[in-house]
Order: structure tokens, then C-alpha cells, then sequence
């Protein structure tokens, strides 16, 4: 990088009427994190001072969604091309004297890496006017086309659909991103005209204008520069951000039992020595410690897991869970705002909502913690090594003491004091015989009924 300063102009102005949604299309979920935010984090660690979102259509979503970041808002009213869409941030840029980068709400994906290149490259060599972002696709299609020399100075840049066939057939592509100076860059902007087949002001004829030549860097792989117009494009891009994850996380010591089938969050922390078996899905807010196994078919959102415990499999963790180290929950437990203490267990069917469970206690199958009367949350607290019973219905709020144990099928609705026994069932009465005369009876019953029909 350099001493300039630097801001962002990202453009987000567009219909976005492929992706068939209500929902701004840069505010989509890639990994459980918008688009436009993907890109507004990247920006902020490579030290922009200002960075500016052209909006449109749906504008109120973009503005909700940036509200508390250091983001000024501009406004395309009409759709008249990129670089009238570009021209739109002068005001928002008053008095800034440095470097721009020029990037797209909808290509989240480019790295901090590639924006410092394209930075570089406009400070140095041959002084461009801009630096162009390049790609070489494997189907170069309808991408506007680059021609350069091999110094990567540009001769010609041209839309596609303004190119001729010999252009056409040139696989270097312009992937829409750009850098220049704040100095330049509207200047140029107001000599350009729409004079070609859409009748647009395209950004990069600043490139063709007379005087000094730009020039074109080109990224390393054309997945970082992938754009998003569609349902079907999102999740390609999805998919290629997790297969780099998964990639990232077995170099980081985790063994993936089945990777393709491992779904991590933005912001997943796996530390080294962890397991996950196949089907596993990482929700936001995910912190798993050494020494753990996720078992299969799990779901884990907004969960601490502590070292060497055991998720699942089928469990599901919602946020505000905490297990701490060598706890355990087995099949078909769910637990949300609730931590479940140094070596506790909750192996089968059981919701634990709202609740502290602490070290050494066991959860039996079937239990459940009634937190919710239709109207507000109530706390459960389990005690130190305390054993709830199968089938036990622990109404809150309501505490169960250290070493206390609750039988199998009471529904508990005070508390419990430490070392005590609480049953809370029937008085179980015994008929003999009852069973063998009810079942000569009816079948009896059902021979005669044979017989008839």
C-alpha cells in the first residue's frame, strides 16, 4: 500500500430483478452475512477513510442495513449506467484528495489482497490513469473485453456488445472494478458520453479517453470476482466460499469426516483437533474449543463449546448455549440460553431452555425445562451433580440443589433442595388378574364377530 489516503465508491444501485426477491439483492446471505457486508469488511481492513454506497431501488434497506457504519449514502434516482452511477458519490467525496477504489455490492468476494494490488499498481510502474481489474474466465461470454499490451498497458477496452468478433474472441475480461485518483476520476467522469448500444455512460470509457494510458492487473483466481445476480449465481458463490472455509479449517488441524457437507457461518472459530462429522450446519456466533466431536446431523448457532465435549448427533444448540469442557449432549437435544456445567450430560430427547445446569449433573431422557408461560422467560438452575430422571417436567422458575435427584416422570413445580429426593407422580394401584380377564373378553368378542360376518 501507500501514504494516500483511500475510499470506496461501491455501487449498489441496481434492480436486482433476477434474484425474483423483496429483499435488496446485495443484502442476500452469503455464509450468514450479506453480500454488501462481505465487501464493506473487507474495505475497512485495508484502512479506507471513506467509503461510499450508490443506492436506488429499495434504498431504505441498504440504509437500514449500513446504519451505525461509517457509510454515506448517495443516490442514482435513474438507472443511466456506471458511470453515472460512480458520478453520483462527488458530493459524498467533497475534499477528499487521494486514491478510489471502485467496487460492486454485488461481487463480494474480492479480496483485501486484490484491492491493495490494484492500489499499488496506480502508484507505481507507468503512473496509470486507472487500474483496471482483469479476469480470465473459463467462458468469457458476455464480458466486456480488455486489450493490452504485455505491460499491462490498456489499448482498448470494449462492452461486449459493442465489440467485434476479433475482440469477442479475447479472454481477458473486465471484471468492473477499478481504482484512480479522486483527482481524476470525476473529471473523466464528466467527458464521457452515452453514445453506444444502451445508450449508458459506461465507466470504463474513462480508460479510452485522450491523454495518459491505464492499466489492467489481473486476479489470480475469477472466483473472487464473481457477481451475483441471481438465486442460482448466489449459491455458486456460497458454495466456493465453502469449499475455501473447509479448506481453511482442515489446514487448521479440524477433521472434516465428509467436507462437502459441512456448512460454517462467516464467523465460525474452530480450534485445532476438533471433529465434525457429516451434515453438520454452523449458524453466526460459533466458538468450538480443542478436543471436541460434533457428531453428525447436528445444527449449532450462537453456541460456546468447550474443550473435548461431544455434540449429537441430531442435537440442535440455538444461542446463548455454553457447554464447557467435557460436557455432553447426545440425540435430539436442543438447548438455547442455557450452560450445561463442566462434564454435565443431556444424552437423549431433551430441551433445555433458559437454564444453568452445573458440573456433573445428569439430564435423563425426555426432560424437559418449561421457561415460558406464554408471556416471559423463567430461569431453571440444576445443581452440582444432581440427577434429573427420564420424562421429568421441571416447571420455572425453579432451582434443583447440588446432589439432589429427581424421579423419573415427576413434574416439578418448587424447588428442590441439595441432596434430596423429589417424586411427583401417582400412587400406582395393582389389579391382579384384570389383564388376563380383559383380554379373554375381548377376544371372545372378536371370534364371535367372525363368525357373523
Amino acid at each position: 500500500m501507500n501514504d494516500r489516503p483511500l475510499a470506496a465508491i461501491i455501487l449498489a444501485a441496481g434492480q436486482g430483478t433476477r434474484m425474483k426477491s423483496e429483499k435488496h439483492k446485495v443484502l442476500h446471505p452469503i455464509a450468514g452475512k450479506p453480500m454488501l457486508h462481505h465487501l464493506l469488511d473487507t474495505v475497512d481492513s485495508i484502512g479506507v477513510e471513506r467509503t461510499v454506497v450508490v443506492v436506488g431501488a429499495r434504498r431504505e434497506q441498504i440504509e437500514a442495513s449500513v446504519a451505525g457504519r461509517n457509510v454515506a449514502i448517495a443516490v442514482q434516482e435513474d438507472q443511466l449506467g456506471t458511470g453515472h452511477a460512480v458520478a453520483q458519490a462527488h458530493d459524498a467525496l467533497k475534499g477528499f484528495a487521494g486514491d478510489v477504489l471502485i467496487l460492486y455490492g454485488d461481487v463480494p468476494m474480492v479480496s483485501a489482497d486484490t484491492m491493495r494490488d490494484m492500489i499499488f499498481r496506480l502508484n507505481n510502474g507507468t503512473d496509470p490513469r486507472a487500474v483496471v481489474l482483469g479476469f480470465r474466465p473459463d467462458d468469457a461470454g458476455a464480458y466486456g473485453r480488455i486489450i493490452a499490451d504485455d505491460q499491462g498497458e490498456i489499448e482498448k477496452m470494449v462492452e461486449f456488445k459493442d465489440a467485434n468478433d476479433q475482440e469477442r474472441g479475447i479472454n481477458l475480461c473486465n471484471s468492473g472494478l477499478m481504482a484512480a485518483r479522486s483527482t481524476d476520476l470525476f473529471i473523466l467522469l464528466d467527458q464521457i458520453s452515452n453514445d453506444n448500444a444502451a445508450g449508458e455512460y459506461y465507466l470504463p470509457d474513462i480508460v479510452m479517453l485522450p491523454g495518459q494510458a491505464s492499466a489492467v492487473i489481473e486476479v489470480d483466481d475469477p472466483a473472487e470476482v464473481a457477481g451475483v445476480n441471481s438465486r442460482a449465481e448466489l449459491a455458486t458463490v456460497e458454495g466456493e466460499w465453502q469449499d475455501r472455509r473447509r479448506e481453511k479449517a482442515m489446514a487448521d488441524g479440524v477433521s472434516l469426516i465428509a467436507p462437502e457437507t459441512v456448512w460454517f457461518s462467516y464467523d465460525t472459530d474452530i480450534s485445532s483437533d476438533v471433529v465434525i462429522e457429516p451434515n453438520v450446519i454452523f449458524g453466526p456466533g460459533v466458538t468450538v474449543a480443542s478436543g471436541t466431536t460434533i457428531y453428525g446431523h447436528s445444527h449449532i448457532e450462537g453456541a460456546q463449546i468447550g474443550a473435548n465435549a461431544k455434540v449429537g448427533p441430531f442435537a440442535r444448540l440455538r444461542p446463548g448455549t455454553v457447554m464447557e469442557e467435557d460436557s455432553k449432549v447426545g440425540n435430539f437435544v436442543e438447548m438455547k440460553k442455557t450452560t450445561l456445567g463442566k462434564g454435565a450430560k443431556a444424552n437423549h430427547l431433551t430441551y433445555l431452555g433458559d437454564a444453568e445446569v452445573k458440573a456433573g449433573a445428569n439430564i435423563g431422557a425426555g426432560t424437559i425445562t418449561c421457561n415460558y408461560d406464554g408471556y416471559f422467560k423463567y430461569k431453571t438452575v440444576i445443581g452440582k451433580s444432581a440427577f434429573i430422571g427420564s420424562n421429568s417436567a421441571l416447571v420455572a422458575p425453579v432451582k434443583i440443589g447440588d446432589g439432589a435427584i429427581v424421579a423419573a416422570g415427576s413434574t416439578v413445580t418448587a424447588d428442590v433442595m441439595a441432596g434430596e429426593l423429589r417424586l411427583v407422580r401417582a400412587e400406582q394401584s395393582v389389579k391382579p388378574g384384570w389383564a388376563d380377564r380383559f383380554n379373554d373378553v375381548m377376544r371372545k368378542k372378536k371370534k364371535a364377530s367372525e363368525v357373523k360376518s
